[in-house]
């Protein structure tokens, strides 16, 4: 009995099969990801092979065919770059040393954690808070937050700077390719109407049966169905866009706008237009239509308009000033007061600046 009861008793799945088919299930779950991306680019090619093949080519409109093929590449530049570009995580300043892990672990949750957490961020330029006025930690990440920073339930990162994640491009949007993302949705918005003007006039004879009884006719229409359809919508997405840059706003802060230490502010990284427009697009005008980084800063620490911040924090990682490989200016995370607007200034102005503050201490 004893033999057959253990006989009966079914073995315990061996825990390498069941990771195994963890690993399956997020391959899987990786493939789909990719079938928007795969939807757009079949989108892209059809389009391309309607409007080339089936209207340039047998109108003989050369002029048509050479302004569509500058938009083309403009769009699938901008379009492989947010995709393939890389989000930016934090920097390891921002990583829990192993002792205040091991810390963090052995307090209960509360105050102790808190005080623990306090002590890590003592010398990060740390201006936001949680909706309690704690400092912001990532349990998945093992991380203090830097400001503006989102973890990202998809692609499992803490993200710098995150707006959203995509699933048009299959990448989270955030500092590092949110320029090329805003040039993405621009080139492919005048490439849907730059094919629904040109292909207006054709479309229009389809209907009064101008056009030959062929195969063409059938692409010409569809496609300006196409390119009017995704022109409405790309509109409305790319103003809102604009309207985030022209505030330096993300997505994610007009959901919830960020809390700081005294106040919650929903401008508090608010510069005024043209500061807040060259966050993005860099100084360097020449580089702003085209899809190469020039944003200004590094992701973790941002200029911000409000006064009474905490005077215990430092300004950037290390004590050093924050400032982009390939640009002359400082990129200050100090608050300053309203009367000293100028946050995004040359280095000579904050140079000059501060010897005039030095001559006047010692005078």
């Amino acid at each position: 009995m004893r033999c057959g009861k253990m006989a009966a008793t079914p073995p315990p799945p061996p825990a390498r099969a069941a990771g195994s088919w963890g690993g399956v299930r997020r391959r899987c779950q990786r493939l789909l990801y990719w079938v928007p991306v795969l939807f757009i680019s079949s989108i892209l090619c059809w389009s391309y092979y309607a409007y080339v093949t089936q209207l340039c080519l047998r109108e003989c409109r050369l002029v048509c065919l050479v302004a569509y093929h500058i938009f083309f590449m403009l769009f699938v530049w901008s379009y492989w770059k947010t995709i393939f570009t890389l989000p930016m995580n934090p920097s390891k300043e921002f990583h829990l040393s192993y002792s205040d892990k091991e810390s963090l672990e052995r307090e209960p949750r509360g105050e102790s954690q808190q005080e623990v957490l306090r002590r890590a961020a003592k010398d990060l330029p740390i201006y936001t808070r949680t909706m309690s006025g704690a400092i912001r930690y990532c349990d998945r990440c093992h991380l203090v937050k830097p400001d503006r920073c989102h973890h990202c339930s998809v692609c499992d990162k803490c993200i710098l700077k995150m707006d959203h994640h995509c699933p048009w491009v299959n990448n989270c949007v955030g500092f590092s390719n949110y320029k090329f993302f805003l040039l993405f949705l621009a080139y492919s918005l005048l490439y849907c109407l730059f094919i629904a003007a040109t292909d207006l006039q054709y479309f229009i004879k389809f209907w009064t049966n101008g056009l030959p009884d062929t195969q063409a006719k059938f692409h010409i229409m569809f496609l300006f169905f196409a390119a009017a359809m995704f022109s409405v919508s790309l509109s409305s997405l790319f103003g809102y866009h604009c309207w985030l840059v022209s505030k330096n706003k993300s997505t994610l802060e007009v959901f919830r706008a960020p809390i700081f230490r005294h106040r919650t502010d929903k401008n508090g990284f608010s510069l005024g237009f043209s500061k807040n427009l060259r966050q993005v697009f860099g100084d360097e005008k020449k580089y702003w239509l085209l899809p190469v980084f020039s944003s200004l800063g590094d992701g973790c620490s941002f200029p911000t308009c409000l006064v009474n911040q905490d005077p215990e924090q430092a300004s950037t990682p290390g004590g050093r000033n924050s400032t982009s490989k390939n640009e002359s200016h400082l990129f200050p995370a100090k608050p300053l007061r309203d009367s000293q607007s100028h946050l995004l200034t040359d280095t000579l102005s904050w140079s000059e600046t501060s010897v005039k503050a030095e001559k006047g201490k010692v005078g």
